[in-house]
């Protein structure tokens, strides 16, 4: 019982904005371009990322995600692919992208790009387990 608790604490203290409930967490640091992944407190993934460049925003906060789509297309962006897609805060995605030169670098409008392959990994993820037990965590 204590070392579970102990875990716990150790879970929430490492991941700003978690709760007991958040099975998933994807925190995204805008200063180093990646995303971290834990899954019930443990790190499970380290992951390059794109958020926004010069003259867009990805703001930082805590969201919870909205709803997914698997081939979505941005009607904004000259229906630029947008696969595995989980929003968060309006228009605003997590998703993978076809630019996987550009990923460490800020080259977004203020989405978080990823690899397509590890934007399914989430996405799968995320499906499993249920949007209401998964947060994004944006960090400057």
């Amino acid at each position: 019982m204590r070392r579970h608790f102990a875990a716990l604490l150790m879970g929430l203290l490492l991941l700003p904005g978690a709760a007991l409930a958040e099975r998933i967490v994807a925190h995204v640091s805008i200063t180093s371009q990646e995303m971290k992944v834990y899954h019930e407190g443990r790190l499970i993934y380290t992951w390059p990322v794109s958020t926004a460049k010069r003259g867009s925003i990805t703001r930082p906060g805590t969201f919870a995600p909205e709803f997914l789509s698997r081939n979505h297309r941005s009607r904004r962006y000259n229906n630029a692919p947008m696969p595995f897609a989980i929003f968060y805060d309006g228009n605003y995605a997590i998703h993978g992208t076809d630019q996987l030169k550009r990923l460490g670098t800020p080259a977004s409008h203020g989405c978080v790009r990823l690899d397509p392959k590890n934007a399914k990994i989430l996405f799968e993820m995320v499906k499993a387990e249920g949007m209401e037990n998964m947060r994004v965590v944006i960090v400057q």
